[in-house]
């Protein structure tokens, strides 16, 4: 398999590109990776250096995909965070440019906005891209919960309303959704859930929160989610695979008490989970 992954980068730590590019290799997907902003740590931190990078650059490296002739055998992109409203466009004319070149390639927009801790922390102009423009023309997308209601311009509280948005999320664009972080009035205290759904089905998987808040876990997730579901092509099973990987991993780091993922001293849980958690049927 090969996919093309547009989106952050940062030296130190495991978000973005530095999560999902490894955690791809590790899984035998050859990666191709354009990075939309290069900072020296995740913005979580209070204080990087860095910048963002302008969407004319992430165009010229397209083109020069382009003159190589690959697009064709690229199997799908993945976005994540954008930095700009301008490089949301240019990423979106990556898709379309990927589309052309192979019909059957797959767009995963991993729509970063935020999330319920520290609410909004993206530029201006990128909620309303990712709500109008990027998940309109998205085959997957992957919002946490506070992205979805953020999206579908909602409050969802109980499963059913939780449960609601993703239909209308479903009724802008993507085929496949992927909610992770769900806490609703049904979840309980020491559990998270995370939500799936396609035309075979809605699917719930529920673990034990783990006393960890790592940067970069949604990225992962995003990055396995889509590349077990284009191998397998199951939503339910992709579920549990990238879901059991990502829990593995945060509870090695949760042990030593780390704040970045210990994605490299933790890597075989990427390709066999110590625990694997089952997803249903809802």
């Amino acid at each position: 398999m090969q996919l093309l992954s547009i989106q952050s980068h940062v030296v130190y730590g495991h978000v973005g590109n530095s999560a999902a590019v490894f955690a791809l290799q590790r899984l035998g997907c050859e990666v191709w990776p354009i990075h939309t902003v290069q900072f020296s740590n995740h913005t979580g931190y209070g204080a990087w250096t860095g910048r963002v990078f302008d969407a004319a650059m992430i165009s010229e490296l397209v083109d020069g995909l382009v003159a190589r002739g690959v697009l064709a055998a690229c199997d799908g992109l993945i976005s994540g965070y954008m930095g700009s409203a301008d490089t949301g466009a240019a990423i979106l004319d990556a898709v379309a440019t990927v589309k052309a070149a192979n019909p059957a390639a797959r767009y995963c927009c991993d729509p970063v906005i935020g999330d319920v801790h520290r609410g909004v922390f993206v530029r201006a102009g990128i909620v309303e891209f990712m709500r109008d423009h990027a998940v309109r023309c998205a085959d997957i997308a992957t919002p946490n919960h506070f992205e979805l209601d953020r999206l579908v311009g909602g409050s969802s509280k109980t499963m059913k309303e939780t449960c609601d948005a993703i239909d209308a999320l479903h009724a802008i664009g993507p085929g496949t959704v992927l909610v992770t972080s769900v806490r609703t009035e049904e979840t309980p205290d020491d559990a998270l859930d995370l939500i799936a759904s396609d035309s075979a089905g809605r699917f719930r998987l529920r673990t034990p929160n783990l006393p960890i808040a790592a940067d970069g876990a949604g990225d992962l997730m995003a990055a396995l989610f889509m590349f077990h579901l284009l191998e397998c092509g199951l939503t339910a099973k992709a579920l549990s695979r990238a879901t059991s990987a990502v829990f593995g991993l945060l509870k090695r780091t949760a042990a030593v008490g780390a704040r970045e993922m210990r994605l490299i001293e933790a890597q075989e849980e990427l390709v066999n989970p110590s625990t694997v958690f089952p997803a249903e049927r809802i």
